[in-house]
């Protein structure tokens, strides 16, 4: 049996890794081939393209690399043709793959689709080309598959990656001891982002929410900020002047259990809330792009946690030009100071993690293959 396997981006190819483990745990003499990354690699993936060819962002380097987008695609379907996989499996990085995945069901290739398309927050035009282009769909948020199967679309809620790796690691007690931080010390952790623009804005403004603690604070919070992979120290250079420790996030048990956050949208807030640490949640771009998201996203929140929780501001929201410093110190100082205000969120965070369960996505999104391999 062969099956073929892509994943466009670093997220998408550890979910995908995940996803080789265990296809060959359950089969052991299977073949997976497909557009790979290290962590797909070293689970065994035998790699037709890598997904650095494919990860490209901001407008200008995507129509940049058009050209060489379609020849791999080419040359990935020319495979297929060839080699008649028994199934495909698309992980994330939707525009490509859905396009791809209505190709391979052209041949004759079931498709599974693994982390389906946030079409529920805005593109819900696109429903017609999903449709078309999986024979399984694999959602992480458990609101998901009612909402395709109102739209003509089956799909199974397969757990979410992040709720089962956040359940295991350091416990406060070793996180503390890790950093090295005396007892009494609260501790505040900064996340502004990965991306070279989220950096760009959010590093200088975090810097000032650090250096006012520090002028401002009778004991000021120790501050710590996860170095995200691919991401530069020196990018991080203004944090660790203003006094930041860096935190590696590739360390083994790596468990964030600062008492207060300030992070950039995305699914660092997620796991904040999964790590039972009361967050603010921060976001700045440009204008043409809040504009866009404000005429085409259907919700009120941004944040995962906020929008799992029935699409409230558990965690605060301080978007665009409510994004100051003076308004972040507003909602952060009463999570550090205040229990009350610290345990409004910890509550809502059980729900959270009652909702998204403990199921391994990576064995969920196996059993569909197996059904389309013995179907």
């Amino acid at each position: 049996m062969k099956v073929f396997i892509s994943a466009g981006e670093t997220s998408g190819d550890m979910h995908a890794g995940e996803v080789v483990s265990e296809l060959r745990h359950r089969f052991p003499s299977l073949q997976i081939h497909g557009v790979a990354g290290p962590r797909m690699l070293a689970a065994g993936c035998l790699p037709l393209h890598q997904i650095s060819e494919l990860n490209v962002m901001g407008l200008a380097e995507v129509l940049g690399a058009l050209s060489r987008i379609r020849r791999i695609e080419e040359s990935l379907l020319a495979w297929c043709i060839r080699e008649q996989p028994d199934v495909a499996v698309l992980v994330d990085f939707s525009s490509f793959h859905m396009r791809l995945g209505r190709k391979l069901r052209q041949l004759g290739i079931p498709v599974v689709h693994f982390i389906a398309p946030k079409l529920w927050a805005w593109g819900a035009w696109r429903v017609r080309k999903l449709r078309r282009s999986q024979d399984a769909l694999a959602c992480i948020l458990p609101f998901e598959p009612a909402w395709f199967s109102d739209r003509g679309i089956a799909a199974r809620y397969v757990g979410n990656p992040s709720a089962g790796s956040c359940a295991h690691g350091w416990s406060l007690e070793q996180f503390r001891q890790h950093i090295g931080v005396a007892e009494g010390r609260s501790v505040l952790a900064l996340l502004p982002g990965s991306r070279p623009q989220e950096l760009k804005v959010h590093v200088p403004l975090l810097r000032e929410v650090l250096l006012r603690l520090q002028a401002t604070e009778e004991n000021p919070p120790v501050c710590v900020v996860p170095v995200a992979p691919g991401v530069s120290m020196d990018v991080l250079e203004p944090l660790w002047q203003a006094g930041a420790l860096p935190l590696d996030r590739n360390v083994a048990d790596y468990a964030l259990r600062a008492d207060a956050a300030v992070a950039v949208s995305g699914t660092a807030t997620l796991e904040l809330a999964l790590w039972d640490v009361p967050t603010v949640l921060i976001y700045q771009t440009s204008a043409l792009t809040v504009f866009l998201a404000r005429m085409l996203v259907r919700l009120k929140c941004v944040g995962l946690a906020n929008i799992i929780l029935d699409d409230r501001p558990v965690m605060p929201e301080l978007i665009q030009h409510a994004c100051t410093v003076e308004n972040i110190l507003g909602q952060l100082l009463p999570l550090l100071h205040q229990q009350a205000a610290a345990d409004d969120q910890r509550h809502a965070f059980i729900e959270l993690r009652r909702r998204l369960g403990q199921q391994r996505a990576a064995a969920g999104v196996a059993d569909m293959v197996e059904e389309l391999l013995h179907g």
